[in-house]
This record gives C-alpha cells, structure tokens and sequence, in this order.
C-alpha cells in the first residue's frame, strides 16, 4: 500500500491568506482569525508594503526586476491573494536588503 503525502497547510492553501482576515479589506492590517501561516504571510505583505512606501522610486516593476519576481506575483503577495514560497520571499529581501520573513535574516538568502 502506498503511503500518501500531504503538503503542509492542506486544505488551508485553497483559500487566500487575505481570506483569514476578520476584515479582509484591512489587509494587511486586519486581524487574523484561525490560520497561523496566513499571519506570517500578513507580516511579510506588512513588511514588504513599508519596504515599497520607504523608497518611493523602487515601483513594482523596478523591484521585480531587480529580485527576478514577477510584478504580478509581488502584487499578488502585497494584497493577500496568493501564498509565497520561501523562493520569492528570499529574492524580495535579497533585493531589498532586508528580512521580510519573521525571523529571518536576508544576508542568509545568497543562492538560488
């Protein structure tokens, strides 16, 4: 018999983090209910939007390019629509310099 293999999260990946929001349209303010993955990727989403009002000249396009992240994909994490593999997270603070993950330490993030 073949033992089978569930990914981490399950289920809880069918539906956006922004979903976990009491008020999704605080994200990524809102308070999160229920999920504790969906309140990491809320610190990651806070951080990165500081990051992007910080320096103003840095748009999405220029920090896309910089980080080898699609502009949609940084979109999509900023508004709470999407789950972020640790990859894109490690390139984002890579380019920025700075640790988006809680706990993490951006100067760690050195291959791809």
């Amino acid at each position: 018999m073949k033992e089978r293999i569930f990914m981490t999260g399950g289920r809880a990946r069918t539906a956006p983090p922004r979903s976990y929001a009491v008020d999704p349209e605080e994200w990524p303010d809102a308070r999160i209910a229920g999920e504790p993955a969906a309140a990491v990727v809320q610190t990651i989403a806070r951080r990165l939007a500081a990051a992007l009002r910080e320096r103003p000249e840095l748009s999405l396009r220029a920090l896309a390019a910089q980080s080898n992240v699609g502009r949609q994909t940084i979109g999509d994490l900023l508004a709470g629509a999407t789950w972020p593999d640790v990859l894109t997270v490690c390139r984002l603070e890579r380019a920025l310099g700075l640790a988006l993950w809680p706990g993490s330490n951006a100067t760690e993030c050195a291959h791809d």
